[in-house]
């Protein structure tokens, strides 16, 4: 059964870094703009203490998240439990998308390995935290990490990175203002 837990604690914690993909909701303002729910993974995830959370977000083709935090700020986390005891943890929140480059980002940084293609970090001040029970998630085993999206931005280096933000990721699929 479903349950509100008080913050995120130090077991919880150990859960939701341990879980190797989550999943991330946003929507804009605009009833008529489109949610936006992505996977991510790749040892992305930290969390900051018990009601705050970031996570590394790296190049994409979209920039949905971003643009919507700053319409904004509302955010959910999703995390199951693949393996082991079934689990699906939200945590609802306020978000804030901190540019890579900027400078308040250098101690959030320090908490991931380093990563080609790292855009912005996303803080999260975690205002709900929920568990379900997980019993309809499917039990999956992991072969292992994907890493073409590291080699893909390896490869372009840091200035194609920078012309891929000004093609791909100035603006949303609804138009509001992404990576500038």
């Amino acid at each position: 059964m479903g349950r509100v837990l008080d913050g995120i604690s130090r077991e919880l914690a150990a859960f939701l870094e341990a879980q190797p993909v989550f999943f991330v909701a946003t929507a804009p303002d605009d009833p008529d703009g489109h949610v936006n729910c992505s996977p991510k993974g790749l040892d992305t995830f930290r969390v900051i203490d018990d009601h705050t959370v970031a996570y590394l977000d790296l190049t994409g083709s979209g920039v949905e998240t971003v643009a919507h935090l700053r319409d904004n700020g509302r955010i959910t986390l999703m995390f199951c439990a693949f393996a082991g005891r079934p689990d699906i943890v939200r945590l609802h929140g306020r978000g804030r998308a901190v540019a890579a480059d900027a400078p308040d980002a250098a101690p959030l940084l320090a908490r991931f390995p380093p990563v080609a293609g790292a855009r912005t970090v996303i803080v999260v001040d975690v205002e709900r935290v929920s568990s379900s029970c997980g019993f309809g998630v499917p039990r999956m085993t992991l072969d292992g990490p994907r890493d073409d999206l590291v080699t893909w931005a390896e490869k372009k280096g840091p200035d194609g990175i920078t012309r891929y933000w000004q093609d791909k990721n100035a603006t949303s699929i609804d138009g509001l203002p992404g990576i500038a």
